[in-house]
């Protein structure tokens, strides 16, 4: 028989209900270990939370108060997402209260928020605890990572990852809490979009050792809704160039997190370039990767065709397509295989661990675009004894 988890949801905005949607088309997957069930739901919103009640029957508690659900005997696990100023606050609250954590990017607003989070977490090691990072799940991502994970690329060249949104290219698009520094976090556009990006390099074993950035402040006041004009405080855009350095690999990788990318609308990529061999994927082909292996011959590059091959099976036919919706269930799938006692098919969620190192690189980023000079990344400071 399926085990099933009680989940209370903190933060009923779109990812939120991106979650119910996910679990309500639970019967998607193939055999799965285990399941989801929203049983409790929280947000000082309540028309968010009446489109639980409308949508998720099982859900059998509504507060504003997320002490109330956390103190709810019948909630196994919680999904937090909040805005980054509440991550230190709230999540430490739920390890407290010894419930299962998947907790939204970056993990903190900052790096020492991050730490005391890290240091909450070091006293419940039986919590399972991840960070939401879902597009290393698209079938093509996989394919990249097994690549890596088989050591085919040889001495690797270079390795660019990047997230690329283009809505804020829209001068008239109204303020929300991401663009203001005191929720928002000094990080900008690199703490939404940091954790995507550097998952698969960490999960690969490529910490950057240095970084250059160049952060760029493009729009610097948007309106705010209600006839006036409000200071837009983080950076738009980050590039940032870093060198890996492995025991046995040594080379230059830059990473993206742009706000302001014409064109681009949710893109998630990465190309790695090898001696051996080079792969690339970008969820604007989902179904597709390339790849190219190189013997001393002609070099020409090679398009796959993958339809729906994912990581936790499911009744959809390989021939049709896989998409957003699909890499968050898939997301969910990992966490919960977990909760189970399982090993996620080989892939987990983004680790607290690679949260911590992403914070790490960030903070040294924003050092670097502030004084346009190359800092070492420091990995482990103020990190708990």
């Amino acid at each position: 028989m399926t085990k099933v988890f009680r989940f209370g949801v903190i933060g009923c905005g779109l990812m939120g209900r991106e979650f119910a949607s996910a679990a309500a088309r639970w019967l998607h997957l193939s055999n799965p270990a285990a399941r989801p069930e929203i049983v409790a739901v929280c947000d000082t919103n309540a028309s968010l939370m009446d489109w639980f009640a409308d949508n998720v029957p099982t859900v059998k508690q509504r507060t504003t108060d997320y002490r109330e659900l956390l103190a709810n005997p019948e909630v196994d696990a919680i999904y937090c997402a909040v805005p980054h100023v509440l991550h230190q606050e709230f999540y430490i609250a739920i390890l407290e209260a010894g419930k299962h954590l998947l907790g939204e990017k970056p993990f903190g607003m900052d790096l020492m928020q991050n730490r005391a989070i890290m240091a909450a977490l070091a006293k419940r090691p039986d919590l399972i605890v991840r960070c939401s990072s879902e597009m290393p799940f698209f079938p093509g991502a996989q394919k990249v990572i097994q690549m890596a994970n088989a050591g085919a690329f040889g001495d690797i060249i270079e390795v660019e990852a990047g997230f690329l949104h283009s809505s804020d290219l829209d001068r008239k698009k109204p303020i929300n809490w991401k663009r203001m520094e005191h929720i928002n976090g000094d990080y900008g556009c690199m703490g939404d979009l940091g954790m995507h990006v550097l998952h698969v390099p960490l999960r690969l074993g490529w910490k950057p050792q240095t970084v250059h950035a160049q952060l760029v402040k493009r729009v610097t006041e948007r309106p705010d809704g209600k006839g006036s004009m409000v200071p837009c405080t983080t950076w738009d855009n980050a590039a940032i160039s870093t060198r890996v350095k492995t025991d046995t690999q040594d080379f230059p990788m830059l990473l993206k997190t742009y706000r302001i990318a014409p064109g681009e609308s949710n893109t998630w990529y990465i190309r790695v370039l090898g001696m051996n061999k080079s792969a690339f994927f970008s969820t604007k082909q989902p179904r597709q990767w390339q790849w190219m292996d190189y013997e001393g011959g002609r070099q020409s590059w090679q398009t796959e065709d993958l339809g729906y091959d994912s990581l936790f099976p499911t009744i959809t036919g390989k021939i049709f397509e896989f998409g957003f919706i699909d890499a968050i269930q898939q997301m969910w799938a990992a966490f919960v295989d977990e909760l189970a006692g399982n090993k996620a098919n080989g892939f987990r969620c983004a680790t607290p661990q690679e949260a911590a190192a992403h914070h790490a690189v960030l903070t040294a980023a924003l050092v670097s675009g502030s004084e346009n000079r190359v800092v070492t990344v420091n990995y482990s400071a103020g990190m708990p004894a």
